[in-house]
């Protein structure tokens, strides 16, 4: 594997173990979660110069309806990535120092509604790669046995079955459709359980994510073939 791959793979895993940890918000303190965001925010200015030949070629090519999904995928968590952070810089009060308090309840709610919908639109994205993710883990393990093959999609089944009751469990849709205005924390559960909800609920729009553009390839293969 070439080094450019794996500094590739290795921005796109902390950007979404970072993703997590901002979920953390409270948890883990505004400081900690100001300092979280701006690393954040250097490895997204990384991703997209990783992947500028990507961007070069947008306008190029035929449009299928696949590409039509990941670009309007990529799209929107780069709104919600400059929302979250546009937002974030103008609520700081520990790195920037900004924490203008006339519009503060207005980029709060701007800030929230990013969160919650990067992290849906991300997973989703990082759903059109699982196919690569899958590779991988073969290669690594080297097993490709049909037995291997089906114990991963049953995982794969019972992580998004999960995901989806921490997302009614975690009050996730509530959130993102603005039901409430600011995000309830337990502070008497353990950080890893909070964690390993989110990480169900990022698993199921994984799954959910992948299956769409399955859904996609296979209409537009069919087309193809006719």
């Amino acid at each position: 594997m070439k080094m450019k791959q794996i500094v590739k793979i290795m921005t796109d895993l902390l950007m979404t173990i970072l993703l997590l940890f901002l979920m953390a918000y409270s948890l883990l303190g505004e400081a900690l979660h100001e300092w979280i965001g701006v690393a954040m925010f250097v490895l997204f200015i990384l991703h997209h110069i990783l992947n500028r030949r990507w961007c070069r070629n947008l306008f190029r090519g035929h449009y299928t309806p696949l590409r039509i999904y990941q670009t309007a995928m990529v799209l929107f968590v780069f709104l919600c990535m400059i929302g979250s952070m546009a937002s974030g810089v103008l609520l700081s009060r520990y790195v920037f120092r900004m924490d203008i308090r006339n519009f503060s309840a207005v980029f709060r709610t701007v800030h929230m509604l990013c969160a919650y919908w990067g992290f849906l639109f991300l997973s989703l994205h990082l759903g059109l790669h699982w196919n690569g993710m899958v590779g991988m883990a073969r290669k690594l393990t080297k097993k490709s046995s049909k037995a291997y093959k089906w114990t991963f999609r049953l995982m794969a089944a019972l992580i998004a079955a999960y995901g989806a009751y921490a997302f009614i469990k975690r009050d996730f849709g509530n959130y993102m459709l603005l039901r409430y205005h600011f995000v309830f924390f337990d502070f008497e559960e353990p950080l890893v359980l909070f964690w390993l909800d989110y990480v169900a609920i990022m698993g199921l729009f994984v799954y959910v994510g992948h299956y769409i553009s399955v859904l996609f390839t296979g209409k537009y293969g069919k087309r193809k073939n006719q």
